[in-house]
């Protein structure tokens, strides 16, 4: 049975308050919009996508897919003036006698895949899905002149999110029902209403929110910024045949990890750092090396920088040289592999992949200077994402737990075995996110437990 995502976008933004509806307000490089359809299109569960829009908006969708590489949108449909009329659009254009319906808010850009895999494995047993989270406030029932009429008891208060799925027979019978209905809530609603079945609650997630006003896109943007994603696994590795790797910090830990594991799928990587003379904190430096690889190969497509330097101290006591040396490398050194690279991959349309950790989100005594300078990696990693959109260059930071690499090794000694992440399953990551369509993103990776 199919699986299909009905992504709703023709909201005119009301109570967003902005000229612009907020589906277009771009957060973290891309569009809210185009993170939402990405969470499908990364769901190895979802079959197709359908995309319900304003028609007054609807070319700058169009715009949106021709930039894309979307392969699971199948359809753009003219949304109506409610959402109910919208929905029952989305839902009527399936053909299938049966099928699985999947319908969400495009304005809730940080539905995880866990929901989306939880609610199609529910839908095995319930013909309607529903999405809560318990609520962490006491919930009042007041009349009309604001008077509490009752207390519910809290342990039964939930807060609906989106998705809502269903059997695609149950919600075209809810929704054939309700023609002449004007009380509509959402799809739930309606089976409840028309007794067509129970509604199952999938827990949700609080990161699962829903931009609804202004303020909302600055919480959205905290979130992103603090907010990881994996690397979809369905990436095919091969796919980097003949394709050109430049690899800054290629000789040592994870870097030497992502040049072994290109060359075995047949990439032509050329590896730079300070074992062949090449230094990320010099610009110049990172120029030659790019010129260099050009010159042979007529064509950059992948750049990666992982060079970096890790010291202990308290800030006080470190000298200021030493100080400069680690900013100098850990973020200028990303600096100048980004600016350098431009021009490279406008003409491919390629790929830089950087690296921040696991403590980008959270300053460290005595490593102020390490965890600051990958904080920073993960701001500009978001901000250049941006502007390098237009020039369809994408541009990621993986951010990997503690792993086994020689710079680790140095800084803290032995560990117990089997306690770091290894270095291999990062390049594994790294790779795919360079293949990916992914950008302006924060990669997570893990050990798989």
């Amino acid at each position: 049975m199919k699986n299909y995502a009905i992504i709703l976008a023709s909201g005119s933004g009301v109570r967003f308050g902005s000229e612009t509806p907020k589906q277009f307000i771009k957060i973290a490089g891309k569009t809210v919009l185009e993170h939402t359809i990405e969470i499908f299109e990364n769901a190895s569960q979802i079959d197709e996508t359908i995309i319900v829009i304003s028609p007054e908006y609807r070319y700058v969708l169009e715009e949106i897919l021709l930039k894309n590489s979307y392969k699971k949108v199948t359809k753009i449909l003219n949304g109506g003036a409610t959402r109910k009329e919208s929905s029952s659009i989305g839902i009527f254009s399936i053909s299938e006698k049966e099928a699985n319906v999947i319908i969400h808010d495009c304005a809730r850009p940080f539905l995880s895949q866990r929901i989306i895999s939880d609610c199609v494995d529910a839908l095995q047993k319930y013909d309607a899905i529903d999405v809560a989270i318990q609520s962490a406030d006491t919930i009042i029932q007041i009349n009309d002149e604001k008077i509490i009429q009752n207390i519910p008891e809290r342990i039964h208060m939930q807060r609906g999110q989106t998705p809502q799925c269903f059997k695609l027979s149950i919600i075209k019978k809810a929704h054939e029902l309700a023609q002449k209905d004007d009380n509509f809530t959402d799809d739930c609603g309606l089976v409840i209403k028309y007794n067509l079945g129970k509604v199952y609650v999938v827990e949700g997630e609080n990161d699962n929110i829903k931009i609804t006003y202004p303020e909302d896109i600055f919480l959205a943007d905290k979130l992103f910024q603090i907010h990881s994603i994996s690397v979809p696994e369905t990436i095919d590795l091969n796919n980097l045949k003949d394709k050109v790797i430049v690899a800054f910090g290629g000789f040592s830990g994870i870097g030497q990890c992502i040049v072994d594991l290109a060359e075995k799928h047949r990439a032509k990587v050329f590896p730079f750092g300070l074992e062949n003379g090449y230094d990320v904190s010099d610009y110049n430096s990172v120029q030659k090396a790019l010129e260099e690889v050009y010159e042979k190969t007529k064509r950059i497509d992948y750049v990666v920088n992982s060079a970096g330097l890790l010291k202990i101290g308290k800030l006080l006591d470190r000298k200021i040289e030493d100080i400069h040396k680690e900013i100098d490398i850990n973020y200028m050194g990303s600096i100048h592999v980004c600016k350098a690279s431009i021009s490279y991959l406008k003409e491919s349309k390629g790929s830089i992949a950087l690296f921040a950790s696991s403590s980008y989100t959270r300053g460290r005594a005595l490593y102020s200077t390490y965890s600051s300078t990958k904080a920073g990696i993960v701001n500009l990693t978001q901000a250049l994402a941006e502007e390098l959109y237009a020039d369809n260059i994408r541009l990621n930071v993986m951010s990997p737990e503690r792993t086994a690499t020689p710079m680790r090794f140095a800084a803290f000694g032995k560990e117990p075995e089997g306690s770091l992440l290894q270095p291999e399953i990062v390049a594994d990551s790294t790779l795919k996110a360079l293949l990916s369509n992914l950008t302006g993103q924060v990669i997570d990776v893990r050990r798989k437990k």
